[in-house]
Parts: C-alpha cells; sequence; structure tokens
C-alpha cells in the first residue's frame, strides 16, 4: 500500500495573510479527498480551520518552545513525528525557509510562494509604474500545490454554511429576526488604509436611517473599542461587538452576515473566506496587488481617486507614506459607499 500522502502547510504571519490560505485549502481539500493536511499557523487561528476536512493543525509557539534557530529544529523534530510526505511553505521568510529545507534535506518534495515582490514593486513605485493587475495570493498558493504535484481549481467555491447563533451571542446582539446584518470593521493596521473615521460616522449614521438593517462593528483593543462606541452614535440598531464574544463567536457571527464593510485588512479576509459579500475600501494600497478579498468582484473594491492622485497605489501594505497623499481616502464618497452596501442588501 502506498503511504498516505501527507502535506505540511506553513503560514505564520498576520491574520488576512492566514485567512487568504482558507479558501485555497477548502478547495483542496474537497478536491483531494484522500490527501491529508497539517497546517502550521499561531494558534489563535486554529478556528479557520475548524470546518475543513482533512485539515488537522499544528499551533507554533514561537515565543517559547519555537523560538530562534533551536526553537525551529524543534518544530522540524516535532513535525517530522507527523510522516509528512510534502511541505507547502506558504509563508516564504527565514523562519519558513529552514523548516522546509530541513524537510527538503531529509528527502521530501517542498515548494514555497512566490510572492511577486518584482510585480507589486512596478505597481507601487512612484516612477515608471505598471498600473495592472498582479497575480492574486490565492493563484500564488494554487501555483505552490501545482509544483508539488496537486491540481486545485477555485472557479466553482463552496462555502460553509452559516453559523448557527447561540443565545449567548443573540443576546450581545439583540433580535435579528427579519433584519439585514451588515458588518463594518473600519480599522485597519495603518492609517494609510482607513477611512476618515468622521466620514465613516456619516456612513454609519446613514445605513443606521433604515430600521430593519442591523449594523454590527467590529475591531479590537481597547482603544479601538472607544472609537467604535463614539460611531455607535446612540442608534439603537447599531452595536459594538468588539470585545464582547470570543474569536470563534465572531467568525460565527460574520457568517451571518448579509455584507460586510471593510479596509483592505483582515475582516475583509475572514468575511470573504466565509462567502460573505465584502465591500473594501482602498487608500494607499490598490486591489491590484493581488490581495483583494477571495471570489468578490472589483466592482465591490471602492478605490481611491487615481485622476487626483495619479501616484496610487503607495504601498502594497500600507506601511508607506506619501507626502501630500495622506487624505486620499476623502475622496471615496459617503454616499458611494453607502449605496454600494445597500445594493448587496437587495434580494
Amino acid at each position: 500500500m502506498p503511504k498516505t500522502k501527507h502535506i505540511l502547510v506553513i503560514r505564520l504571519s498576520a491574520m488576512g495573510d492566514v485567512a487568504m490560505t482558507v479558501p485555497v485549502l477548502r478547495a483542496f481539500s474537497i478536491q483531494n479527498p484522500e490527501v491529508k493536511i497539517t497546517v502550521v499557523s499561531r494558534p489563535f487561528f486554529k478556528p479557520f480551520f475548524d470546518t475543513i476536512p482533512n485539515v488537522s493543525f499544528f499551533g507554533v509557539d514561537l515565543k517559547k518552545k519555537h523560538k530562534g534557530f533551536l526553537g525551529l529544529l524543534r518544530l522540524f523534530s516535532d513535525l517530522k513525528k507527523l510522516e509528512i510526505t510534502h511541505i507547502a511553505d506558504l509563508h516564504n521568510v527565514l523562519r519558513s525557509k529552514v523548516v522546509r529545507n530541513l524537510f527538503a534535506l531529509s528527502g521530501k518534495k517542498v515548494a514555497a510562494t512566490d510572492k511577486g515582490r518584482a510585480d507589486k514593486k512596478a505597481l507601487t513605485r512612484t516612477e515608471n509604474k505598471i498600473f495592472e493587475p498582479t497575480k492574486s495570493m490565492f493563484e500564488r498558493h494554487v501555483q505552490t500545490f501545482n509544483k508539488l504535484g496537486f491540481q486545485v481549481d477555485l472557479s466553482n467555491p463552496k462555502f460553509p454554511e452559516k453559523a448557527v447563533l447561540s443565545n449567548f451571542i443573540l443576546s450581545k446582539i439583540g433580535d435579528i429576526s427579519g433584519m439585514k446584518l451588515i458588518g463594518i470593521a473600519p480599522f485597519a493596521q495603518y492609517e494609510s488604509k482607513v477611512y476618515p473615521l468622521d466620514l465613516m460616522q456619516n456612513v454609519i449614521d446613514e445605513l443606521a436611517k433604515n430600521p430593519t438593517q442591523k449594523i454590527l462593528l467590529f475591531g479590537g483593543g481597547k482603544e479601538e473599542i472607544q472609537k467604535l462606541n463614539q460611531l455607535q452614535n446612540n442608534h439603537q440598531n447599531v452595536i459594538v461587538v468588539a470585545g464582547k464574544l470570543t474569536f470563534e463567536e465572531e467568525l460565527q457571527l460574520i457568517s451571518n452576515l448579509d455584507v460586510m464593510l471593510s479596509m483592505d485588512s483582515g475582516n475583509a479576509h475572514i468575511a470573504a473566506m466565509l462567502g460573505v459579500n465584502v465591500i473594501t475600501l482602498w487608500g494607499a494600497t490598490h486591489p491590484y496587488a493581488g490581495f483583494k478579498p477571495f471570489n468578490q468582484p472589483m466592482e465591490n473594491c471602492l478605490v481611491s481617486d487615481r485622476a487626483k492622485y495619479p501616484l496610487l497605489p503607495t504601498s502594497v501594505y500600507g506601511n508607506k507614506i506619501v507626502p501630500g497623499y495622506e487624505d486620499v481616502m476623502r475622496s471615496i464618497l459617503v454616499e458611494e459607499i453607502v449605496y454600494k452596501v445597500q445594493s448587496k442588501l437587495v434580494n
């Protein structure tokens, strides 16, 4: 009997990056049911993978046990016991390279995602800019599996069923029977990706006028929760979810949304991996860099005005600021956002 094929998938980084692996792994597991997968990532992200068949999760301990080079040797030793046959390094940084090379030295087949840095640099540079779409991260991950000899087709995606909301979750958000649920995640890692809060307030006030719509505000941390409480603005049908639910419960709630309005951030990718309509707002970054949420049409990406700000996009991740480009997101109109959100609720 041939040995069971068992792929080790490595993706440690930020929430959005890990969420972007989920649609690929879900498609893979449905289309290759005889292949086992073990995902190595931070323990916090385990709930992302709970509903995917044939996928196990290995939580890496980067603070203690698996810290530094000796820690990576320990990690390799721990993972070797799982009888891995192939390694898909979807992260491709120094840490993951060490682990995959140790597997390569022990005779295993390895492949790593090409992040397309040259294409992204050409898209975001200020001179000789090449303004055209680069390959999406989803396609890049599929190519990694292709290199290992596996096929994955993302053209007809399947999504998990909406979660049944517990009485505890319902006690936090109130009655939702007959209501349209709008999620709003107004924050991102970098300021250049955050829609100005005075304008976001206008968006929320406008959407809250419809009593058949319930608006749920997502975020995390003390500072963000304070800002969300202000954005709530005493509207009966606007609820601050942040800080009230566990991560698993937030995922269950997001799966029930009719639409999510988000920045170019992790929440956009979480909603997309659950099959929710996602409207994204883009400032210094742009969907052409390959981070457009999964299975979302380009028309759902509202981008800042390039006629007014021709150097856009100026950054792949939003961490670079170009003088004079601090207010690019003010070129995305409140009316445009409200109209786009409402258009997803008509059915």
